[in-house]
């Protein structure tokens, strides 16, 4: 038994390894396009302003309400058909945006919080000293409020990077597909093909999740005098 085991995971795992390769370069791409922009709305929302708060509110409650699934339809089926040429995507252009969009929804948010975290008489002291508003949030609240976001943004990657799962949907060849396709050669192997398939997504997001730790002890968390 063991060694049928290892003939078929020695069979499968060029196969697979390409899967993973396509998830990880996926994921990757959408964490930091995701997370850039995420950043930016966040810090957008924290400072109140009145039109775009209003706006990134609707975009963030819009995706954080919707199913991935959904809105990953909507980026590879409905835009493409709007007769707008620049919308015109493949799988991997829809596969790139929409997680890159999902994942923003969700880091906004943790950087907003993060940055309303920080007690206000860290800027009023900031204010005493002469600092401009732009100056306050740049050495002053964004800095801690950075440290806040370490621990709950670990779990949006590892949220991200399973989402992968579903771009199989739209064709790409990706951990998930490529088992799936994998079942085929071996039909009466179908939990065991979905056991590599997991220790291999185990095997992304455990180091992704102990690096989190790691730069949570090495920044030191949550560490703000209250100035109040």
């Amino acid at each position: 038994m063991l060694e049928r085991y290892w003939a078929i995971t020695v069979s499968l795992f060029p196969f697979l390894w390409k899967g993973f390769i396509e998830t990880l370069y996926i994921s990757l791409v959408a964490i930091v396009v995701g997370s850039l922009i995420g950043f930016f709305i966040g810090v957008v929302r924290s400072q109140r302003v009145p039109v775009l708060n209003g706006l990134f509110g609707l975009y963030i409650h819009t995706l954080r309400g919707t199913p991935f699934l959904v809105q990953l339809y909507l980026f590879y089926f409905v835009l493409p058909n709007s007769g707008i040429s620049w919308l015109s995507w493949d799988s991997i252009t829809a596969a790139f945006v929409a997680l890159s969009v999902y994942t923003s929804s969700y880091v906004a948010e943790i950087v907003k919080a993060a940055i309303e975290a920080v007690p206000r008489g860290q800027s009023e002291a900031a204010t005493a000293l002469g600092m401009t508003r732009l100056e306050r949030l740049w050495y002053v609240v964004l800095p801690q409020a950075l440290k806040l976001t370490v621990p709950p943004m670990s779990g949006v990657y590892v949220m991200i990077i399973k989402s992968t799962a579903i771009l199989s949907v739209i064709g790409i060849s990706e951990l998930t597909r490529q088992g799936e396709i994998s079942i085929l050669r071996f039909p009466r192997d179908v939990l065991f093909i979905y056991g590599l398939i997991a220790a291999m997504y185990f095997v992304y997001c455990y180091p992704v999740l102990r690096f989190a730790r790691w730069a949570e002890r090495r920044v030191g968390a949550a560490r703000i005098v209250d100035l109040d």
